[in-house]
């Protein structure tokens, strides 16, 4: 690991950069993201801004420092799907855990993936391309899931699973993302990820689940 001008970083340097890392996440929970200084970010750390620019060249880069590291977690996500089955009751139980799984993954780390939405809806491609590795961590294994139900003539000939796949999980993104406008709607937490899951196996099998 080195800083910006191209040192190695020691142990203790290291545990630094993390501080500062961890420190700004931490903000970022709280605070609009470009609303936070490098200022804040060392005070909070406890150092100094000439520490910070050790490491990071300004905020946006620490961000997209986490926001690698987040991107780079989104593997848990794939697990959920490697060599699953969609048939019957395992079917039912796959679809329920990648719902599960993808909400808790959002949840945690809610604050670093929306200003990597703000930046990708702005056209920065640093953060487009960071939301799409996340996102493809899903759409790649459900699309493969999919088309392997299609061989074996469980699944339309006509769909598309890489339309179907996407459609998924920019589903989940989006409703993930807004699910404090769901319980406006009186809908319950309890309710949605079962109601999810139901859309999920529907839209992967076309078919009602086991249960």
């Amino acid at each position: 690991m080195r800083t910006v001008d191209g040192r190695v970083a020691g142990r203790r340097g290291q545990a630094t950069r993390q501080k500062l890392l961890d420190c700004l996440s931490e903000m970022l929970s709280s605070s609009p993201y470009r609303d936070v200084k490098v200022i804040d970010v060392a005070r909070k750390a406890g150092t100094s801004p000439a520490t910070f620019y050790q490491y990071f060249p300004d905020v946006e880069g620490a961000v997209l420092e986490i926001a690698d590291h987040t991107a780079a977690g989104a593997a848990e996500l794939t697990v959920l799907l490697e060599g699953r089955s969609w048939v019957g009751k395992a079917g039912w139980q796959t679809a329920q855990e990648l719902v599960d799984g993808f909400l808790d993954f959002w949840r945690r780390n809610d604050a670093i993936l929306r200003v990597v939405d703000l930046g990708a809806a702005e056209g920065d491609k640093r953060f487009y391309k960071i939301r799409m590795k996340i996102l493809n961590s899903v759409s790649s294994p459900l699309t493969d899931a999919i088309a392997e139900l299609q061989s074996k003539r469980r699944v339309d000939k006509d769909v598309s699973p890489a339309a179907v796949a996407g459609s998924l999980v920019a589903m989940l993104a989006s409703v993930t993302s807004h699910q404090k406008a769901f319980q406006t709607w009186g809908v319950k937490q309890a309710e949605l990820r079962p109601n999810l899951a139901l859309l999920v196996y529907l839209g992967v099998t076309g078919k009602k689940p086991t249960k």
